[in-house]
């Protein structure tokens, strides 16, 4: 028998330890927020106006439909399917935006080239990530009221604590985001594992103690005969399963930090059996106790343990609502990358880790919706019907942008597409539609954030691709800039000077500013572009293109992905190489500082131009935004009408 040579056995430990960290990471980052549903989700089918009462025939029906939504949607669906639109490696809603649209690079002067069929698959993509707002704001005032409201069923008195004890938690876990979840990342994990062999011995225990008729849910008849008994009401009360899927985009949008197999490793040794389990085990003491489906999962706690498993549930509630804070964090700075979205101040938590980031100013506006959503709805279960909403919604747009993937990049047959993307449709439209049902029970408010956020991507969207048009009215292209200088040559200063411009072909405006204000040039001249290509990272050997035009002006044009942050500086000391060696005392970047001023041309409406108009003011600063040294920056105004 051959031994196995040591080095190789270090490596194969090696990677198994590595496994293992990514697996538990990923319990803690993806399964979170899916993982504490159980908090909230059954006792939302009994409970409030489209409930059903808890007979026999109910629970076993509504359990049975838990865990065949767990298997439908996330194993077949997400784990099996979804998962496989990776934008190298990277996933999420915005990652299949970029592969649904098609090309490669984002489009320097989208006035030019989107026509209707991309302004509608930007639309829907706008839509699904206007959703997961609505999400990252009701995710940690739900999850944390469920956790805190534990305290009831140990004693009445504690009630009128539950909702301030709330509002402090969040308070804190928002105050907390400034220093990162890198430091708190190696526990989120643990607390997470706990947490679900925690409520699979609770699953175990409660179908030891209440009887193991329960099991019977397994059988998938049991959810067709719920459907058949209660009919449409039966339809309605989908609004409510919908609850257990809570947090499977995370799934999706962290496929990138985790990859697909410690995910898939996550789901099916731990997470999966640890959630059916807990829903037998609630649904075993409903079949025993139907007063107890007000508050099912702390009703199935023994009286010993309520107090550490209300402690333990607000831990992993903590955990699930960080986790989704930080989703939200790198959509809005990935959304601002693309173009969606204004420049964002993004301060970087972790100087080995690039994706773990804060957004302060992002940080504090969903902090006070969350209290406000909290002081408004009061009651977990008030805000269910909102959830219901957000995470249906979410899940319909991610099948349709999948179709369109599926169709153009993959080439995928349209009998496959059809009959892959309608089965998925049928599902995500069923919860979707009985979540639309309880639009006046508070499914208005993620309809709400959704409008919101949609009106704000949407108008930079067509604003930039204004503003772009007006520069396009007034361009002057290099080449003939370059000849006239070489006819007409101006006055040369020493030292170099940067003009950034998004369309490389075109004259920079700033330069065109400094010349006609101060008659001289430097005697090197940079024509910067910066480009946000549509994949997550760009290789270091296709960072930076570098060439001479003559008369000392240079071309640079440098690439970055869309999770990935610019520095200017940095890149273009990727240049010297090509030859184009720049001192930084001797060097100014000279930046256009446009002034937007609506008017009556053909393009948007006129509150929406105004809209535009103040989140161009409000936006970071480009000099922020690109990592320039303010003293080393000129700025030039220009007034364009959009």
């Amino acid at each position: 028998m051959t031994a196995t040579p040591p080095a190789a056995s270090r490596t194969g430990e090696r990677a198994k330890r590595r496994l293992g960290i990514l697996t538990l990471g990923a319990l803690g980052v993806v399964f979170g927020d899916l993982g504490t549903s159980p908090l909230y989700a059954l006792q939302a089918c009994f409970n409030g106006p489209t409930a059903v009462p808890p007979t026999t025939g109910n629970v076993m029906g509504a359990v049975s439909l838990f865990v065949w939504s767990l298997v439908v949607v996330v194993s077949i669906k997400y784990i099996a399917i979804i998962m496989r639109a990776d934008n190298n490696g990277e996933g999420g809603i915005l990652a299949l935006l970029t592969l649904a649209l098609g090309a490669r690079r984002t489009d320097a002067k989208p006035a030019r080239s989107q026509g209707r069929a991309v302004w509608l698959v930007l639309a829907v993509g706008f839509v699904g990530t206007a959703l997961l707002y609505g999400d990252g704001i009701i995710t940690p005032a739900i999850s944390v009221l469920s956790a805190i409201e534990g305290l009831e069923v140990a004693t009445p008195v504690l009630h009128p604590f539950v909702l301030p004890l709330a509002l402090v938690i969040l308070v804190a876990l928002f105050s907390i985001q400034r220093f990162g979840s890198g430091r708190l990342g190696t526990v989120f994990g643990t607390i997470v594992a706990t947490w679900f062999v925690a409520i699979s011995a609770l699953g175990v225990w409660s179908l030891a103690t209440h009887g193991s008729a329960a099991l019977a849910a397994l059988d998938p008849r049991w959810a067709v005969r719920f459907f058949v008994s209660n009919g449409w009401h039966g339809v309605v009360v989908l609004g409510a399963v919908v609850l257990c899927l809570t947090g499977v985009e995370a799934l999706y949008a962290d496929m990138g930090h985790f990859g697909t197999r410690p995910i898939r490793l996550a789901w099916y040794l731990l997470a999966f059996p640890s959630l059916v389990l807990s829903y037998l085990g609630q649904g075993a003491l409903l079949l025993q106790h139907p007063e107890a489906a007000g508050r099912p999962f702390f009703n199935a706690v023994p009286a010993w343990a309520l107090y550490p498993m209300v402690a333990l549930a607000t831990a992993a509630t903590v955990v699930a609502s960080q986790a989704l804070i930080a989703a939200v964090f790198s959509m809005t700075a990935q959304a601002a990358q693309l173009g969606y979205l204004p420049r964002v101040r993004v301060v970087h938590t972790s100087s080995s880790e690039i994706g773990q980031i804060y957004l302060p100013g992002l940080n504090w506006i969903l902090m006070l919706a969350c209290l406000a959503v909290v002081l408004a709805f009061r009651r977990s279960d008030a805000l269910a019907s909102a959830y219901g909403l957000a995470v249906a919604g979410t899940m319909t747009i991610t099948t349709v942008l999948f179709a369109i993937v599926a169709r153009r990049k993959w080439e995928w047959s349209v009998p496959l597409v059809g009959a892959v993307a309608t089965a998925l449709f049928l599902v995500d439209s069923a919860f979707l539609g009985a979540n639309l049902i309880k639009i006046a029970e508070g499914g208005w408010f993620p309809l709400v954030i959704a409008a919101v956020v949609f009106t704000l991507l949407s108008t930079w969207t067509r604003g930039r691709a204004l503003l772009h048009a007006a520069y396009d009215a007034h361009a002057v292209s290099v080449t003939s800039f370059i000849a006239s200088i070489k006819g007409n040559p101006p006055p040369r200063a020493h030292g170099a000077s940067v003009f950034m411009h998004a369309a490389a072909e075109d004259v920079p405006p700033a330069l065109l500013q400094s010349l006609k204000h101060n008659g001289i040039l430097h005697e090197t001249v940079v024509l910067l572009t910066v480009i946000t290509e549509r994949v997550p990272y760009i290789h270091a050997r296709e960072r930076i293109d570098v060439a001479s035009l003559g008369n000392g002006f240079w071309r640079v044009a440098g690439r970055y992905g869309f999770m990935e942050h610019p520095n200017v500086p940095a890149l273009l000391r990727l240049a010297e190489p090509h030859g184009l060696a720049l001192t930084p005392t001797e060097t100014t970047y000279y930046l256009s500082r446009e002034t937007v001023v609506p008017s009556r041309k053909p393009g948007m409406a006129s509150w929406r131009e105004h809209l535009f108009g103040f989140m161009h003011r409000n936006a970071t600063p480009i000099s922020a935004f690109f990592g320039l040294r303010p003293n080393r920056v000129v700025e030039l105004g220009t007034q364009l009408e959009i």
